[in-house]
């Protein structure tokens, strides 16, 4: 038969080697391996398996080398990877031993065990693509706290900003995914064990423990029962994924479009190669921007199919549950692949802040036109200030001259105003609003986040 096909040559781009290992063949098969030996030892602590058996099963787990292209050809006829996986494992456990192999369990019980088990060891690298990300943001909202720019709505300028703000926002939606990721991980990766229908029958009234000790060995949930047909844990998953994923682009999107020549505020890293054009030498492409949108994209046609996917018929379902496992693995691989290219961006994120203020600068004082119709409010009224100085606006856009200029041809400009004079309502550092305060939240939050996830290293230090 000839060699398995690769798909390399676009992985490579969207996720990380890191991340394809994680959920490959060869891990999908070494999960399987370890839910049979941990399913076997906890037999054994339950008196269903004898001890010796069990732990010549777990020798065997532990030695076996399976081809993944071997196992392919036989879950081709199966349907599943579990029956070829069980036969080799029984003839390296020996024929007394391999009565033992699989008791009590079905294969979808040591399917969505491996599901777990990969998607918990995926986790976490995807985690730490999205710890590296938190971490470049919030250095670069301590950074920027003086670093004022436009604030665009629909793609238009808007208002005065900071780029420490506009980078806080993506601290804190990385920070609200990664606690849903984290949480995912914590509490709903659950061991699966109901075996033929849910009941657990084959191994009489010593079923929960089993499944107690099973999920002890394996560092999983136990689930309150059996969850064959519930699969919002996989939802759940992919949701969070999905999440994460989103966040990355936003962020890519947004330098990406920093990145046009016409704006020119912020570029992704230089590197030697880095998005050049075949054609045109004197382009520098958001190739990184690029890949998390592609990433993205396929992301959320992923995570769509497993939150739809929640409608298993009966007991166990034909079809449904079978087109979780390469989803599931193709979602961690673009998901920490997002997050992977955001990070790299932001930790080497060129921001151009001469260009920012230029930019707000060039606007001629249009972006505060607001500021001086609430100033005008009190006295022409909140409608007629706004249409004084929207006209006003209009004016200064047409023959291109400053909004400060056309506000001094309106009599009622200088009257309403009283003492405050035009230069100062036209002064974009001082209407910032709260965004000093909206970024030192972020970065308050980061720091409780970074301490919370740096405490059990701490504690593992102290213990040694």
């Amino acid at each position: 038969m000839a060699d398995e096909p690769t798909t390399a040559l676009f992985a490579s781009i969207s996720t990380t080697a890191e991340l394809r290992a994680a959920t490959s063949d060869e891990a999908w098969v070494a999960a399987v391996l370890d839910f049979e030996s941990a399913l076997a030892l906890a037999g054994a602590d339950a008196g269903v398996v004898p001890t010796e058996h069990a732990r010549a099963i777990a020798d065997a787990c532990a030695r076996a080398v399976l081809d993944p292209a071997e196992v392919a050809r036989g879950a081709r006829l199966a349907g599943t990877p579990v029956p070829p996986i069980l036969r080799a494992l029984g003839d390296a456990a020996g024929d007394a031993a391999a009565r033992y192999v699989h008791l009590g369990a079905t294969s979808q019980d040591a399917l969505d065990t491996a599901a777990m088990l990969v998607s918990r060891r995926a986790l976490v690298l995807v985690l730490a693509q999205l710890d590296r990300a938190c971490d470049a943001c919030a250095a670069l909202v301590s950074a920027h706290g003086d670093t004022l720019m436009t604030a665009r709505t629909l793609l238009q300028p808007a208002l005065p900003t900071t780029f420490a703000l506009k980078a806080a926002g993506w601290l804190d939606a990385l920070l609200d995914a990664r606690g849903e990721l984290a949480r995912v991980r914590d509490e709903r990766l659950a061991v699966q064990l109901g075996g033929a229908a849910g009941t657990l029958a084959s191994l009489g009234p010593s079923g929960p423990e089993v499944t107690s000790g099973l999920a002890r060995r394996l560092d999983l949930r136990e689930p309150r029962l059996p969850w064959h047909t519930a699969r919002a844990r996989v939802a759940g998953l992919a949701a969070a994924l999905a999440i994460a994923s989103g966040v990355a682009a936003k962020i890519a999107l947004d330098v990406t479009l920093l990145m046009q020549a016409e704006v020119a505020e912020a570029f992704e890293p230089a590197l030697e190669g880095r998005g050049g054009s075949s054609t045109l030498p004197h382009k520098r492409n958001p190739v990184g921007g690029a890949a998390v949108a592609a990433a993205n994209r396929r992301a959320g046609a992923l995570a769509g199919l497993l939150v739809g996917n929640l409608a298993h018929e009966h007991e166990r379902s034909a079809g449904a549950w079978q087109a979780e496992w390469e989803t599931l693995g193709e979602l961690l691989q673009c998901s920490g692949g997002s997050l992977a290219r955001v990070a790299e961006t932001l930790e080497g994120l060129e921001v151009d802040a001469a260009r920012m203020r230029a930019n707000l600068d060039a606007a001629g004082g249009l972006l505060l036109g607001e500021r001086v119709a609430l100033h005008l409010a009190p006295s022409l009224g909140r409608i007629a200030a706004h249409e004084l100085v929207e006209r006003a606006s209009r004016g200064a856009l047409a023959t291109r001259t400053p909004l400060r200029d056309a506000l001094r041809q309106e009599p009622a400009v200088v009257t309403g105003l009283g003492s405050t004079t035009l230069d100062e309502l036209l002064d974009p550092t001082s209407y910032l609003g709260s965004a000093g305060l909206f970024a030192e939240r972020a970065l308050a939050c980061y720091r409780e986040t970074r301490a919370a996830r740096e405490a059990p290293a701490a504690t593992a230090e102290d213990g040694r």
